[in-house]
Order: structure tokens, then C-alpha cells, then sequence
């Protein structure tokens, strides 16, 4: 499998919802991670990204804006040792609490579906790091609804070994701006990672849909020593 261009990918896709990226960056030092949202709505556009902890949290940019905080304020990034916890929700905590308790991973989500915001069914994305003695790996998972049916919950787990340098993968909430908005479908895309923090976060800032994009954040874990550093873009200032 040939690996996309993330670019292309962003750019031929107006509306691909929440996004997130794993991967390693091409001199193999460092994990990366991305995570991104988008909005349609006055109150999904009403946010920011702020520093919180070793993670992030999104905050209403306005606080008069704010008619509905239940799916769009949450942590999207959370650190448990020597794993990094990013999703699309508040199952961010259902994985750190999980795992802290010995679950799996994919344990820890069984108790999670796709979000209650029907006739959408949005997919509930997350995605996990553990970095150990110069090791890396890293997992992804999509719960979804089955073709919109919000009584049947469909659950699928990938998981990444030793992943090359230079390469990562990619998953989102929505094929394509719709409504409803169809869930995306098959395993995440496998993409090039290419550049420094500052070069790969603006190739994924400015290929983002300029009227939907709210955030963006990534992050380069150094593998040998699990330092890292983190930038943040808002379109909210």
C-alpha cells in the first residue's frame, strides 16, 4: 500500500470532522501525534485548544456562545506514564481511568459507543502511544454506528508495531460534509509524515478547510527519552 499524501487527503475534503494522526517522524526519533477539530455549527466553532497539564482540553472561546457543552467540551489529550491518549471525546478519561485500572485499551472502551447525536451517530476516535526502553507502538479505534442504526454498535481495534519511519495513520469522523454526516468507513489511512513539528503542523494547519477548521494540535514525542514538545493553532483569537 502506497502511503497518501496527508495534504491531499485535507484539502480534498471539505469537512472530514475530528482527525487523528500517529505516527513517526522520518529520522525515526520521534512519535507524533495530531489531533484536529472542525465545525459547521456557531457552537462546535465556539472553541479553543488550551494547554491543561501534560495534555490539552478544548474551552468555549466565548463563553455567551456556549448553548451545549456535552460533546464538545472534553480532553482530547491525557498522559498515563509512558502512553499518550488522544480522542474525539470525554472517552479520553474512560481510556485513562481503564488503563490505569490494568485494562486494555480496547477494554477500557467497551463500555463507550458512537456519540448520541443522532440522525449524525458521530464515531467516537481514539487512539493510544506507549513508548518503552527506545520502543514505540501505537493503536487506534472507531466506535460506529452500523450503517446509522444507533441499536447496534460496531467496534474495531488496529494496532501498529515497530511503524516505519516516515509514516503514520490517519482517521476521521466523516467521509465527507453530508447530511447526515456519513461515518467513516474502512481502517485508518496510511499516510507519509514528513518534516520538524513546526513543518508538518503547517502543512496540516493550512490544508485544513479554511470556513470549518477550529484547531489543531501536534505533538513530537522523542522516543529515546519521552520528552516532548507540542504546538497548538487556534482559529479563534
Amino acid at each position: 500500500m502506497k502511503p497518501l499524501d496527508i495534504s491531499d487527503e485535507l484539502k480534498s475534503n471539505a469537512y472530514p470532522g475530528r482527525g487523528i494522526v500517529i505516527g513517526r517522524s522520518r529520522d525515526g526519533q520521534y512519535a507524533v501525534i495530531a489531533y484536529f477539530i472542525m465545525g459547521r455549527s456557531t457552537n462546535s466553532r465556539n472553541r479553543i485548544f488550551v494547554e491543561d497539564k501534560d495534555g490539552i482540553r478544548t474551552q468555549a472561546f466565548d463563553p455567551a456562545l456556549l448553548s451545549d457543552p456535552s460533546l464538545i467540551i472534553y480532553s482530547p489529550v491525557r498522559v498515563l506514564g509512558n502512553k499518550t491518549i488522544v480522542t474525539n471525546g470525554d472517552q479520553t478519561d474512560t481510556i485513562y481511568d481503564g488503563m490505569d485500572r490494568q485494562m486494555t485499551f480496547e477494554q477500557s472502551l467497551r463500555s463507550r459507543e458512537f456519540e448520541p447525536d443522532g440522525p449524525n451517530f458521530t464515531p467516537r476516535i481514539s487512539g493510544i502511544t506507549h513508548i518503552e526502553d527506545g520502543k514505540f507502538n501505537y493503536a487506534m479505534s472507531i466506535l460506529k454506528s452500523n450503517n446509522g442504526d444507533p441499536g447496534s454498535c460496531n467496534r474495531f481495534t488496529f494496532a501498529y508495531e515497530s511503524p516505519k519511519p516516515g509514516q503514520g495513520h490517519f482517521i476521521h469522523t466523516y467521509m465527507h460534509d453530508g447530511d447526515p454526516l456519513p461515518s467513516f468507513e474502512g481502517e485508518p489511512k496510511l499516510i507519509d509524515i514528513d518534516g520538524g513539528i513546526d513543518q508538518f503542523s503547517k502543512v496540516l494547519w493550512e490544508s485544513l478547510n479554511e470556513d470549518n477548521k477550529v484547531s489543531l494540535f501536534v505533538r513530537y514525542i522523542n522516543i529515546d527519552s519521552g520528552d516532548y514538545e507540542s504546538r497548538i493553532f487556534n482559529k479563534n483569537k
